[in-house]
């Protein structure tokens, strides 16, 4: 690095910051453990990763073995700022001491403002807003939904292929993806319209025309099968997570943006895993000066702990009844507090250049992978937030089985990486935004093994 690099910020890390593999993967004591949740557990409930944490600090996380893995996940895109950050551990401590719960919507608390006061400050735009908490994604985006179609008097709701938006009724319905997310889950909501996306690896004139072919699309079949002047919201998500990390084509999301703002459509921007630092701006939506009119946030606000917000337009969030929003374990005050240390420790370790670097690091590394892996069909990504796409090589078939395999033996060898896309075939990295260059570039090297075997 040079001087101007920033590096990861000194997080008074607990555990040794390396990757050590004493047993088996999964070893004795997770196996043992994962009998009993066989048992407890429906199976329903997946697990990516065969091994039971015991501790995490930093890039690494350990498990009952005693094996200590690389993190490239980092719990989907939450611990931002690293597990059991200190500062996040301290202040959620201190509040844990004073009261766990009052219920805002019964005994208001000042952090709930505070965070509120921040998402208002932080999220794009200079107009005024107003902002509110829930306790997940899928609640942020239903509530936000709400509130579109409250603010508008309309009833349709266009999403895009390859989305995902969440596990409840209505944000199951916005999901694109059927297995294993809506499965068997039907009858959905109505009023849901699936709009093509600009994913220019797939793109079938070629990525140079994805961002305007695309969204000349979305305009004529909104205008054609649905009535501009019926839609309360788009819904979109700046860069795509469970539908693989697609980055849309330039130009796609600016024209979206201004064909809502021509016909009083709501810009409903879905930065879950996308918001807090994770691209190397505090949102997606900034990298092409995108302001939304109401913008989910959940996952990287509170190192871990239950909490999402939606902020939007004041002019459109006050519209709502009293009484008509909340929930009553919406804005915890111990959730409130991690979320405060978050936003302190993503400003303080200027965690947005820390994700531009690691996105540096990377994606060069990915690339010249890909040079020699003709499996590797598309590499992707922005900061922090990376993938890479397989796919039988000399087509562009999707490769799920290859992906799968690749996955687990990176799991064998002690590197933590999640699988993502509608075709099961993108392995995709969220390493905390605290991690050393050392474990960034062991773990690329653990990956091109995993490739060499």
């Amino acid at each position: 690095m040079t001087s101007q690099d920033p590096a990861p910020p000194a997080s008074g890390e607990r555990l040794p910051q390396e990757r050590r593999v004493v047993t088996e993967i999964p070893g004795p004591r997770s196996r043992e453990l994962h009998e009993r949740r066989t048992a407890a557990v429906p199976p329903g409930v997946g697990s990516v990763l065969p091994v039971y944490v015991t501790d995490a600090d930093g890039g690494v996380v350990v498990d009952a073995d005693g094996n200590s893995l690389i993190d490239f996940g980092s719990g989907i895109a939450v611990t931002n700022v690293g597990n059991a950050n200190p500062r996040v551990a301290a202040r959620v401590k201190a509040q844990a001491e004073r009261f766990t719960h009052t219920c805002f919507m019964v005994a208001p608390y000042e952090s709930y403002v505070a965070v509120c006061e921040n998402l208002n400050r932080i999220t794009p735009g200079d107009h005024e807003k107003r902002s509110f908490l829930v306790n997940s994604g899928a609640e942020a985006v239903e509530n936000a939904v709400k509130i579109a179609r409250y603010a508008t008097g309309r009833d349709a709701v266009v999403v895009f292929d390859h989305g995902y938006h969440g596990r409840t009724l209505l944000t199951m319905t916005l999901t694109s993806k059927n297995m294993p997310y809506k499965q068997g889950f039907g009858p959905y909501a109505p009023e849901v319209y699936r709009a093509p996306l600009a994913y220019p690896f797939r793109w079938p004139t070629g990525p140079e025309n994805c961002g305007p072919e695309a969204a000349a699309q979305v305009v004529d079949q909104i205008e054609k099968q649905i009535g501009a002047s019926n839609v309360a919201a788009v819904v979109i998500e700046p860069i795509q997570g469970e539908g693989g990390f697609i980055v849309p084509a330039p130009g796609f999301l600016p024209a979206l943006a201004e064909f809502c703002r021509a016909n009083g459509i709501l810009f409903v921007a879905d930065e879950v895993q996308t918001g807090f630092a994770r691209t190397g701006d505090m949102f997606a939506c900034e990298h092409e000066g995108v302001v939304p009119d109401i913008v989910a946030t959940a996952k990287g606000i509170a190192g871990g702990l239950p909490l999402a917000g939606v902020t939007g337009r004041a002019d459109i969030m006050d519209k709502v009844h009293g009484g008509g929003l909340g929930g009553t374990y919406g804005g915890n005050p111990l959730a409130c507090e991690a979320a405060l240390a978050v936003l302190e420790e993503i400003e303080d370790g200027k965690l947005t250049e820390r994700a531009r670097r690691i996105g540096e690091v990377m994606l060069p590394r990915l690339r010249a992978l890909a040079e020699r892996v003709p499996a590797i069909g598309d590499v992707r990504g922005r900061g922090a937030m990376l993938a890479v796409e397989l796919v039988r090589p000399g087509t562009k078939d999707p490769d799920p089985d290859l992906t799968a395999r690749v996955a687990r033996r990176c799991h064998e060898r002690g590197l933590l990486v999640l699988t993502a896309g509608t075709y099961g075939n993108v392995l995709r990295f969220l390493p905390p935004l605290v991690i050393s260059d050392g474990l960034l570039a062991e773990g690329l090297a653990v990956l091109d093994a995993a490739f060499t075997d």
